[in-house]
């Protein structure tokens, strides 16, 4: 499987996110990214958080007025399925930066900004139960760790590896 970045978004916390065309991966996350909860968000296990843009798209087409960023992801995709994606699967993006899916994103009030449903359109029992099976699995994304930290940039290539 390979894709590519279609964005990079920071925000000093929340929601939505801002694009950078190119940003540094550290450990942690992105520099220059907060987030309001960090019970929640971030952290080595939750670095960052990955949405594609297809899965974007299939939002919009239901009403929902989401943009990449919109849902506080950091790294919007192009071209990988949303339904392919699995945990403990390490991507590389760019030259160097590896990272890992560590664990699908459960969705919190704060994306009831873009309507009250988006909750129950992005996340159901099946995806509560980590099975793809779910249509809806994927949409709320996933959070990945930094196994190497690198400089990423919009339009970099996403391959499994």
């Amino acid at each position: 499987m390979t894709g590519s970045v279609l964005q990079i978004s920071v925000s000093p916390g929340g929601v939505p996110k801002h694009p950078v065309s190119v940003a540094n991966v550290t450990t942690e996350g992105i520099e220059g990214d907060g987030h309001k909860n960090t019970q929640l968000h971030g952290g080595p296990r939750r670095a960052l958080l990955l949405i594609t843009a297809e899965g974007l798209e299939e939002l919009a087409a239901l009403g929902f007025t989401v943009t990449p960023g919109a849902l506080g992801e950091n790294i919007t995709t192009l071209g990988l399925s949303r339904r392919d994606l699995r945990i403990g699967q390490r991507w590389r993006i760019g030259e160097n930066a590896v990272i890992e899916i560590t664990t699908r994103r459960s969705p919190c009030a704060a994306l009831n900004r873009y309507g009250t449903k988006i909750q129950g359109a992005i996340f159901d029992e099946l995806v509560k139960a980590e099975d793809p099976s779910s249509p809806k699995w994927g949409l709320s994304g996933f959070y990945a760790s930094v196994v190497t930290p690198g400089v990423i940039r919009s339009g970099d290539t996403i391959a499994v590896c």
